[in-house]
């Protein structure tokens, strides 16, 4: 997948925004294969250490996770666009009750469709130090 060197206009970051915001809260919803019709070229690659390369094998990972957390809960905090990369700073919960974690998704846009994934998490402690809060 060739990078986009020319920049984007606001509308186009601005639909990349929602597209990516989209995508992740259909994933959390469990409508993963809805997700990945809509917004991914399956052509493209994801940079999660923990799954084999290519979106087939994450789409299944995150049937498999929806399986294991159904309820899982995204709140999504910040969302920055930046040409054809776009990242969404969100509090993903786990479990109802749990503290859950703060999680980076970074996913670069080639022609309207997620072409490159990367993401982080910090699992979030009971007892932090930071009375600021993670978010």
């Amino acid at each position: 997948m060739p990078k986009n060197d020319s920049p984007s206009s606001e509308k186009e970051v601005q639909l990349q925004k929602q597209a990516a915001v989209n995508f992740l809260q259909l994933v959390v919803a469990g409508r993963i294969d809805e997700a990945y019709r809509k917004h991914v070229d399956m052509q493209g690659k994801h940079h999660n250490p923990f799954f084999p390369a290519g979106f087939p094998a994450l789409q299944k990972a995150m049937t498999d996770n929806h399986v294991e957390m159904p309820n899982k809960q995204i709140i999504v905090k910040n969302v920055l666009g930046d040409g054809d990369l776009v990242a969404v700073h969100s509090h993903l919960v786990l479990s109802q009750g749990g503290n859950g974690m703060a999680v980076v998704h970074l996913v670069r846009f080639h022609e309207n469709k997620i072409v490159e994934l990367w993401d982080c998490g910090q699992q979030l402690p009971a007892d932090s130090p930071n009375k600021d809060g993670a978010f």
